[in-house]
């Protein structure tokens, strides 16, 4: 025997609610016991809706958003009224929340009480007691559904699924003003081609939505033969509806009609004063809803062109080169704020990237940024080298706060930036930083380092604050990374565990050249970054966030098209400088090489290369009076790795062996190269010298040292 006989056998039925449809299935049972014939049957929300009392309906509406919530079984109990508002019957229904195609599902049943609730009747006519109760429901019900709706489609859905206490419309429309015109928006209840007569109409047409515009006040037909009478020729085109009662209200917002509201009914309404009170409700609730959404629409409108104006379009043939960026708004209201990036082409041919954060994320945030903007643009144009190009720009800033603030409670900006210049034919990259943070480099096999950079302050806070500039080399096939903080802060990270979470995202990501082209590989990169950090968002730009967005973000993505040389794997490389007046760089100079060291499967040997790294360099600050540079390599096949490190300097002095006493602050370095690397040396240059070592991934490959 199926389940539904033997459900049916003991009055119980089913139902089935589709969140995603909004539709509502009853079997057989089931419809029985909420007045309808004994045949399995679908119906929309708002005619579910119309089944039930409307505090029951309130009712459980919280119940199951509550147990959807918690996971638990919703119980309530429904009061069935039938097309006159009595109740027929009490149900208790039993329903469980669950997920089906990535969709919520409601699956319930219902079944009779045998003794109904006292006071259960819930029509106008036989509950006038229990209409207020009803109607304050309903009012909250449809006010919060309308405060909610953020464009008119929404508000218009929400509109058509309105089911009012103890009348239920039958067809709904929704008229506006226009040039002269009365324009139907949207209408609910007709089939394909029924409102053509009334989608375009002029407002001095004999027709009750032009009239209702133009006086301002409602108009009320309880039977057909009000209709006829007061507007004969309209009646020829609305007779063959079958409808038995109409409301047209007007939408009055701050004071001015903006347009009519028609409500039509299968059953004659009598429009008592209660019915008209939630008519006239209704439509002042639906003009403030439409008028709220056509102000955001108007809004979204102007930022998404603002948004659009300020954006550039990236070059898409550099030589060797890929390119792919990306720009989100907060979600604090204005969808523009203070992140840019740009692509400047520069007269020497070389191509400059910048990407940058001006404080805030306000209208004068964006104000601001659009002027720092042009005057980056404007001076890269010049021909300026990079470290001249944010002088410059540090100075218009903070020209621009001197003048802002002056005599005004004003808080001067400032703002963050990266400016790169880049040569596309030797992947060459010059970098100056004004207080932003550092790129990141995506190495071929996939490892991703951050780059440390030398940098000034950020723009407008001193105008005469210098830039150094950072050179760095750009391999083929790997990729830098410059993004704002948005990116990598989101979510309560801080810088540190921000890219850590990133380095997910880049060293998971396939990047298989032989699989696509390198630049759809580069946007696809990009979308994971910004979809990892706030789920898919529906309008960043370039592209179609769970969305979190507390802060904006800008991305840039640099890729050097090609590969290394087939044969061995491609080198894993970072090179750092340590100046004389920088010794806190030497923690730097760790952490690199840890990163660079990630996957190394020896925990000892790479405490001991960074051990040794940090000796080397301190004896070059130390004992010789010119900065370090450090570079560090890994080559070969995993397994049989080898990782040398080199540490140059300028000093001629060769370093000597030394026998340190127990207490005694220096000496060992040698020492502890000897019992460390697999092999080291150092090696006269003609001018300085380089210190080396070599550690093997594969036990025991020890060389004899030399000097």
């Amino acid at each position: 025997m199926r389940t539904e006989d033997v459900l049916a056998a003991v009055a119980t039925g089913l139902w089935h609610w589709d969140n995603a449809t909004r539709v509502v299935t009853f079997d057989a049972e089931a419809a029985r016991l909420i007045g309808l014939p004994a045949v399995r049957v679908e119906l929309t929300e708002s005619a579910t809706r119309a089944r039930f009392h409307a505090v029951d309906w309130v009712e459980i509406q919280g119940i199951i958003s509550l147990a959807v919530a918690e996971g638990t079984l919703a119980e309530a109990r429904l009061r069935v009224v039938n097309d006159e508002g009595r109740v027929l019957r009490t149900l208790r229904t039993r329903t469980r929340s669950s997920v089906q195609e990535g969709e919520h599902v409601l699956v319930g049943t219902l079944q009779e009480v045998p003794q109904p609730l006292q006071g259960t009747t819930a029509s106008r006519t036989s509950v006038t007691g229990d209409w207020r109760r009803n109607r304050e429901a309903f009012l909250l019900d449809a006010g919060r559904a309308l405060a909610e709706a953020r464009s008119t489609a929404e508000v218009l859905r929400v509109a058509a699924g309105l089911s009012m206490p103890g009348f239920v419309p039958s067809g709904l429309a929704v008229f506006s003003a226009e040039a002269g015109r009365v324009k139907v928006i949207g209408h609910h209840g007709y089939g394909p081609g029924e409102a053509a007569p009334f989608l375009d109409l002029p407002l001095s047409a004999a027709y009750p939505a032009a009239e209702v515009i133009r006086t301002g006040r409602a108009i009320y037909f309880p039977s057909p033969e009000d209709y006829e009478r007061r507007f004969p020729e309209a009646w020829k085109d609305v007779a063959h509806f079958g409808r038995r009662a109409w409301a047209f209200l007007p939408l009055i917002n701050a004071g001015q009609t903006i347009g009519a509201w028609m409500a039509g009914f299968s059953v004659p309404v009598s429009f008592t004063p209660d019915e008209r009170s939630v008519l006239t409700t209704v439509a002042r609730m639906l003009a403030q809803a439409l008028s709220r959404a056509s102000v955001h629409e108007s809004e979204r409108e102007l930022t998404v062109g603002l948004q659009r104006s300020m954006m550039p379009t990236l070059q898409p043939d550099i030589p060797g080169m890929s390119v792919a960026a990306r720009y989100v708004p907060t979600g604090g209201g204005l969808d523009v704020g203070g992140d840019w990036y740009d692509m400047i082409p520069l007269p020497n041919g070389k191509i400059a990237l910048v990407i940058g954060d001006v404080q805030g994320h306000d209208v004068r945030a964006a104000g601001l940024m659009g002027q720092l903007r042009i005057a980056l643009r404007a001076y890269a144009s010049e021909g300026h080298h990079p470290d001249a190009v944010l002088s410059r720009a540090s100075r218009f800033l903070a020209g621009i706060n001197a003048s802002e603030t002056e005599g005004d409670d004003t808080e001067p900006r400032f703002a963050t930036c990266l400016y790169t210049e880049v040569d596309p034919g030797t992947g060459r990259l010059t970098i100056a930083r004004a207080g932003h943070p550092d790129p990141a480099i995506r190495l071929t096999d996939g490892t991703m380092l951050l780059r440390p950079t030398a940098g000034g302050l950020p723009l407008g806070i001193d105008p005469d604050t210098d830039y150094p500039t950072t050179r760095l080399l750009l391999e083929p096939g790997e990729t830098m990374l410059v993004c704002t903080d948005g990116l990598i802060e989101t979510g309560g990270h801080d810088l540190e565990t921000g890219w850590e979470r990133l380095r997910g995202i880049i060293e998971g990501h396939s990047f298989d050249e032989d699989g696509g082209r390198a630049a759809d590989c580069l946007e696809s990169l990009a979308d994971a970054l910004v979809q990892g950090v706030h789920g898919p968002s529906s309008h960043y730009t370039t592209g179609p966030l769970v969305d979190r967005r507390e802060d904006d973000i800008a991305v840039l993505l640099l890729a050097r098209e090609g590969a290394p040389l087939t044969g061995a794997p491609a080198p894993r490389r970072t090179v750092l400088s340590i100046a004389q007046a920088e010794p806190e760089r030497i923690a730097e100079a760790r952490r690199q090489l840890r990163l660079l060291m990630h996957d190394w499967p020896d925990e000892d040997q790479v405490d001991s290369a960074v051990l040794m790294v940090s000796e080397m360099v301190t004896n070059v600050l130390v004992h010789t009076d010119g900065d370090a540079l450090l570079s560090a390599q890994i080559s070969g096949e995993r397994g049989t790795r080898c990782i040398r490190v080199d540490v140059a300097d300028a000093s001629d002095e060769l370093p000597h062996r030394r026998h340190p006493g127990e207490m005694a602050s220096s000496g060992r370095g040698l020492v502890l190269m000897e019992l460390l690397a697999g092999t080291w040396g150092v090696d006269p240059r003609g001018e300085g010298k380089n210190i080396w070592f070599e550690l093997y991934e594969a036990d025991g490959a020890a060389a004899p040292a030399e000097v």
